[in-house]
């Protein structure tokens, strides 16, 4: 969602670096042309890791750049030289960004605080050198692994405000007023509709404490079902301790202050009932206008056994110096904001035990899977050792079997990734 340039949801590529090959290498003196294998394994591919950064306040970022990929790592070297490891890319969110598996809309991580660091997807691992394929029998093995070769996923990152005290209303009633007289923000004020387009942060202090008070952008009559700026901002305060209502008490845009009270905690519990029951106090504001006594009388008569009520004139700043009292002893006794827990995920690879197969237009049988994937990685068609180790694991994993049941017999052809050879 992206509106006058606030930014708090976007959708963005991630690939972890591939693995680098390992290398098949032989030692070679003068007058002696093969001494031995000494190939190196390939390096390991770059992570892709998110760290939280208290200095960013929105995705805008990502709008430009949607797609972040780790470097691969490099091919193993001769002389037993490993590959260097492939560079880590690391992406910087800001505080109380969730990250979401595309596919399946799971939570993957919450980055909660600042410096916190999360890696999301691991590098491939570095194929082996041909010097680690030696053994007793085999004294100079003419092959070597290639790196693991991993896939790029899709995520959404989802930011959610991180506030001590939400500030909610319909527009227009002085939230950002109220904010800028409390704290050091200084939002955007103007007397239209929708001045706000993004949570505006500001931090409370007295005596040497402090809290975060967000002002939310206005609701209005079916936000929770995504009308006006509904669901774009609703979820800002989700974290939130504890709201603070505010009211145009003065009814001067001829609206009824207890009817745009009733629509507000309406649309929270539709939205979510546990965030409609977060606790709260309401601020009647511009009581200082002609005609408001009334609407306050009215007010506290139906909600002053159930809210703390605070009068107040936010523009001129009248009794606000009540209300931050009020909201730090309620803060005082009020757990702290938790991080929201990431679902039982991984990003899944392929399984190097499974395979499919199936038949072709040509009447070729092709094996397709995990196991394929692991296969050519491991198999180096010249030469003998390789492609006897690529038979043996066809037979060991059921593949030839499966083959006979689909009906495979002598002369047809197999294809299985690279490798296209005659059934016998």
């Amino acid at each position: 969602m992206a509106k006058n340039g606030f930014t708090d949801r976007v959708k963005i590529t991630l690939k972890a670096g591939d693995g680098g090959d390992g290398m098949n290498s032989f030692k070679a003196y003068k007058g002696k042309p093969a001494c031995g294998p000494d190939g190196g394994d390939g390096g390991d591919g770059g992570d892709v890791v998110f760290v939280g950064d208290r200095n960013l306040h929105d995705l805008l970022p990502f709008r430009f750049t949607a797609k972040y990929f780790a470097g691969n790592g490099e091919r193993g070297g001769s002389n037993r030289c490993s590959g260097k490891r492939g560079g880590d890319v690391v992406i910087k969110v800001p505080c109380g960004t969730l990250i979401r598996d595309m596919d399946t809309g799971k939570i993957v991580c919450d980055v909660y605080e600042d410096g916190e660091t999360h890696i999301i997807l691991k590098g491939g691992r570095g194929g082996k050198g041909n010097v680690r394929f030696t053994t007793a029998r085999r004294h100079a093995p003419n092959f070597a692994q290639k790196g693991q070769e991993v896939k790029p996923h899709a995520v959404i990152l989802e930011m959610k405000v991180i506030a001590d005290v939400g500030i909610v209303g319909f527009p227009n009633v002085g939230k950002s007023t109220l904010l800028s007289k409390i704290s050091a923000a200084k939002p955007k004020i103007a007397d239209y509709h929708f001045t706000t387009l993004s949570p505006n942060l500001g931090v409370v202090s007295r005596y040497g404490e402090s809290f975060i008070a967000a002002d939310i952008p206005g609701l209005i009559e079916g936000a929770a079902e995504g009308a006006g700026l509904g669901h774009d901002f609703l979820r800002h305060i989700e974290r939130t301790r504890m709201l603070c209502h505010v009211v145009d008490i003065s009814g001067m845009e001829g609206r009824d202050p207890l009817a745009d009270f009733e629509t507000i905690l309406a649309e929270l519990r539709k939205y979510s009932e546990p965030l409609a029951s977060l606790p709260a106090v309401v601020v009647l504001n511009k009581c200082d206008v002609y005609g408001a006594e009334e609407n306050i009388a009215r007010f506290k008569k139906k909600y002053g056994k159930r809210y703390e009520i605070f009068p107040v004139s936010a523009i001129r700043g009248e009794g606000t110096d009540h209300l931050i009292a009020a909201l730090f002893d309620r803060l005082a006794v009020l757990p702290p904001a938790e991080r929201i827990p990431a679902d039982e995920f991984v990003f899944e690879e392929a399984d190097n035990t499974q395979f499919e197969i199936y038949l072709d237009e040509n009447g070729e049988f092709v094996v397709i899977g995990g196991l394929v994937d692991l296969l050519c990685r491991n198999v180096v068609l010249n030469n003998p050792d390789s492609m006897n180790y690529f038979q043996r694991v066809l037979k060991l994993r059921g593949v030839f079997k499966a083959l006979a049941e689909m009906g495979c017999k002598t002369g047809d052809t197999v294809v299985v990734g690279d490798v296209e050879f005659e059934y016998v």
